[in-house]
């Protein structure tokens, strides 16, 4: 059975960081491109990819958190960390990771929450 177990989400007070870890088991993917989504508060449908790195490491993100956010992965453990940083009230959301595109096995997601 595939599962996406994201975790080390919390609350974090503005300019703070966080280092968030999604490890996947069922299957390997380390021949996948693997993201991390979010979902804001209001947004119900709404998942923003906010990280992207392909299988060979490349790594890509919106504008919005290039300067802001590191994607990372460890195939041996296939697990995709974020590390977030300068964190704002924004950027609070339910975190997921994923392929990219998209399957249709999400995870709970991690919740962040970026308040003073």
């Amino acid at each position: 059975q595939v599962q996406l177990v994201e975790s080390g989400g919390g609350l974090v007070q503005p300019g703070g960081s966080l280092r968030l870890s999604c490890v996947a088991s069922g299957r390997d993917f380390s021949g996948n491109d693997m993201g991390w989504y979010r979902q804001a508060p209001g947004k119900q449908r709404e998942r923003e990819l906010i990280a992207r790195i392909s299988s060979r490491g490349s790594v890509n993100y919106p504008d919005s958190v290039k300067d802001q956010f590191a994607i990372s992965r460890d195939a041996a453990k296939n697990t995709v960390y974020l590390h977030m940083f300068r964190l704002k009230p924004e950027d609070t959301a339910v975190y997921y990771c994923n392929t990219v595109p998209p399957n249709d096995n999400w995870g709970q997601g991690t919740q962040v929450t970026v308040s003073s």
